[in-house]
């Protein structure tokens, strides 16, 4: 059934955007990849500071879904009042191009929304499994992963192309070694473990799947299971030093 959902969250969107001609097209595309971008690298540190400060226990579990969602929201919302204010009202291009641009963009937005508000599934506080879900499953008909592929675009941009880095001493040969800090995309120097500190390892979909799992069991009652903490345990997502990749 998510596969059902999913393709009709993808056409909804689509007419939407295309409705708004081959510019405000354009323009939602680009507020929508921002939007999600940013919510991506915040959500986890306000959903800590939300856990902290305003309830934790079971609703530690509700809190990555809400500030995810709300953010990439709050974030396209801003982005859309900006854009209404300074952008031209009428963008004329030719009739072509203004059917392929329009619908383009709109499949584009319409896609990275689904990726979006699938990967935002991972974090919810529902079953392991839920209507067709599955973490290891391509959850589009079994073709592809959405999900993953919005996981692994989010990685590349805060590693390649807005990354930060410090500089660290290899204890054993004394070499400085650069340190890229990344969303979803630790090493093993980044929990103090012997190896490479190249290899790269992400978990947000096994982790917030073990923390789905968790909240279940708490739910009814069947404790938690061990090695895992029901309250913030798996907000690992952040990258090493606490805060967003950006």
């Amino acid at each position: 059934m998510i596969d059902f959902l999913l393709i009709v969250i993808l056409g909804v969107v689509t007419w939407c955007v295309a409705s708004e001609g081959a510019g405000g097209a354009a323009i939602i595309l680009i507020s929508v990849l921002f939007s999600g971008l940013l919510a991506m690298n915040y959500f986890e540190p306000l959903a800590g500071f939300l856990e902290r400060n305003v309830s934790s226990g079971v609703m530690s579990y509700r809190w990555d879904f809400i500030a995810l969602l709300g953010l990439f929201a709050g974030f396209i919302a801003l982005f859309r009042f900006v854009t209404t204010q300074i952008s031209p009202k009428y963008i004329h291009v030719h009739p072509y191009l203004y059917e392929a641009g329009r619908w383009g963009c709109g499949l584009a937005t319409g896609y990275i929304t689904m990726a979006i508000l699938l990967t935002a599934l991972h974090t919810a506080p529902l079953p392991r499994e839920f209507i067709g879900f599955k973490p290891e499953r391509k959850n589009l008909f079994g073709i592809i992963a959405p999900d993953r592929q919005w996981l692994g675009f989010t990685q590349y941009v805060t590693e390649k192309i807005f990354s930060k880095s410090k500089n660290l001493v290899d204890p054993t040969t004394n070499e400085s070694i650069t340190l890229v800090h990344m969303f979803d995309g630790r090493t093993r120097w980044h929990d103090d473990l012997p190896g490479e500190p190249t290899e790269v390892f992400s978990s947000f979909i096994i982790r917030y799947a073990s923390r789905r799992e968790a909240f279940i069991r708490s739910a009814a009652g069947g404790g938690t299971p061990a090695g895992i903490k029901p309250s913030g345990g798996l907000r690992r997502n952040a990258p090493a030093g606490g805060g967003p990749a950006f």
